[in-house]
């Protein structure tokens, strides 16, 4: 055979009655320029598999009485992709028993009749060992799939990694924002001017944190399976949310936005701020592909039990053969000249965050130049049941009396004391793991709020040793963190902490967490003398003055 491919796996393997008869094999063989190997006895043969075989010939005397069961062991232990060829030479008539076992149990048996002629054998010899090589080529795939598995197993890890990682630092900086605003809304109650200023900055604060959510579950998306937090909200809010996040994006082009809502309210079932992103996205796109100066006009209108919202612009418009596509994962117009390419995935998500609501979406287009129309179509849910307005005020009973801060993050840490104080909580603020641990015997908390990731003795060894004295089997350990994924809730639980809040935290229920736990009258520790280092109420009244 005409074969450049050398080494144990491209090999004949001979295995014949005698000596004589293996000779002239081999010599046949190698006349034709194919690699063999003789093998004296079946415990060779069965050894020389191992080492690697293109293919096996041998004669029916040379497997015994049994068919050549040793053979018929080694081949049973291949991989899955192999199929090792074996030519058989057997000897004219009947099959005899060796051969009928071998026919059975061998698999990939060839039989070729004595007397053969030289010619044929040496083809039957070359099409096992084209054969054979396309098994190397399956196995050749196998591997490489699998190195590519094993790629993406570790690349998704890494970008788990990442994710958790950057969650966890871009939490870091919310938290004390959001802490800040709750302090700054409770100090500027019946100041009309800060009220709605407060409203703004707490809604795109909220719409930072979902963001920062879905980094840790990116699949999620992918596959249409963000979590909806459904609520009864008019849908003039959820435009107007909109209109706030896209504005500066129309302003910038010099655009003009006209919005026409009816008088009365239009009440859906939906997640606030998901259906803001779904208007936001579509006003944004409008502004992208239109040039500067232009109109963009977002309605709205019920018929039937139903509410259409339209967004409309006079942009570059859509080509008839790309309405139908447009929804589809990365696909694109063409911008106007002052914008850039984006990922083409927004009315990907778009479409699957309105069918997540039971509704749809539709664009039209008169074509090139002549502008575009998308048009959501949402079910209408009847109007909520007034709710009487929640008289609990600040400082109120019910709550923990004494409670200790735990975070190196000095921001987070006296935001969220000084909102705890306005709570009428008696609040001490510590920034390390040292300082906590001698702060449980000095202040005798009974929740401690612990941050995780500090440097030096982090929040796990703090709540570890706290554990392990009896003083502290009363003091109820929150941990308030940016490390929210399962793992590191394990962690939490298995170093004593009783709860695991994910930053910036959600203060209203945060609130009723620390109340259900002071209705469950944890075991009081004494009240320790006045100690420094707690959040000053000045400070607050300073902070409102501001």
């Amino acid at each position: 055979m005409n074969d450049d491919r050398h080494g144990p796996e491209h090999r004949v393997l001979i295995l014949a009655p005698n000596r004589r008869d293996a000779a002239r094999a081999e010599s046949v063989i190698r006349d034709a320029r194919i690699d063999c190997c003789v093998c004296p006895s079946m415990a060779e043969l069965v050894r020389e598999i191992e080492v690697g075989a293109g293919t096996v010939l041998t004669a029916e005397e040379a497997l015994g009485d049994e068919g050549g069961r040793p053979l018929t062991a080694a081949l049973a232990r291949q991989q899955s992709w192999s199929d090792l060829p074996v030519l058989i030479l057997t000897r004219p008539g009947a099959d005899s028993p060796a051969v009928a076992q071998a026919l059975e149990t061998l698999g990939n048996v060839t039989l070729l009749e004595r007397p053969i002629r030289i010619a044929s054998l040496v083809s039957a010899l070359r099409a096992a060992l084209r054969a054979r090589q396309r098994q190397y080529q399956i196995r050749s795939q196998l591997r490489d799939r699998e190195q590519a598995a094993e790629k993406l197993k570790e690349a998704d890890r890494r970008k788990d990694e990442f994710l958790a990682t950057l969650a966890h630092e871009l939490r870091n900086p919310l938290a004390p924002i959001r802490n800040s605003l709750h302090i700054l809304r409770e100090a500027g109650r019946g100041d009309t001017g800060l009220g709605p200023i407060c409203a703004i900055m707490e809604r795109q604060v909220n719409h930072m944190v979902r963001l920062v959510d879905d980094l840790l579950e990116l699949s999620r998306i992918t596959r249409g399976q963000i979590e909806l937090r459904r609520e009864k909200v008019d849908l003039a809010t959820v435009v107007h949310a909109a209109v706030e996040t896209s504005q500066p994006l129309i302003d910038a082009a010099d655009h003009r936005l006209q919005i026409e809502l009816p008088d009365e309210p239009l009440w859906i079932e939906a997640d606030p701020v998901r259906m803001a992103q779904v208007f936001a996205n579509l006003l944004n796109n409008a502004a992208k592909y239109m040039d500067s100066g232009g109109l963009i006009r977002i309605s709205a209108r019920s018929s039937g039990g139903t509410v259409s919202v339209t967004v409309a612009d006079q942009g570059i418009g859509i080509d008839a053969d790309m309405l139908d596509g447009v929804f589809e994962m990365f696909t694109q117009g063409q911008p106007s000249r002052r914008t850039q390419d984006g990922l083409g995935i927004g009315l990907t998500l778009v479409r699957s965050l309105i069918e997540m609501h039971g509704g749809r979406i539709q664009a039209s287009s008169a074509g090139r130049g002549c502008g575009s129309e998308f048009t959501v179509c949402l079910p209408l849910t009847a109007a909520p049941r007034r709710r009487h307005a929640d008289t609990a005020g600040l400082g109120d009973s019910g709550l923990p009396r004494r409670i200790l801060v735990v975070d190196d993050n000095r921001d987070a840490a006296d935001s969220l004391g000084l909102y705890l104080e306005l709570l009428g909580i008696e609040v001490l603020v510590v920034h390390d793991g040292e300082s906590a641990l001698r702060s449980l015997a000095q202040f005798a908390p009974e929740v401690v709020l612990l941050d995780i990731g500090m440097p030096g003795m982090d929040g796990h060894e703090v709540a570890r040793r706290a554990r392990s004295q009896a003083a502290y089997d009363g003091v109820v350990f929150i941990a308030l963190t940016g490390w929210g994924q399962d793992k590191d809730r394990i962690a939490s639980r298995a170093a004593g902490i009783d709860h695991h809040m994910i930053k910036p935290v959600d203060l209203p229920a945060l609130e009723t967490l620390l109340r259900s736990l002071a209705g469950a009258s944890p075991r009081r520790l004494p009240l320790p003398p006045a100690s420094a280092g707690r959040c000053s109420a000045g400070a607050v009244a300073a902070l409102g003055r501001h």
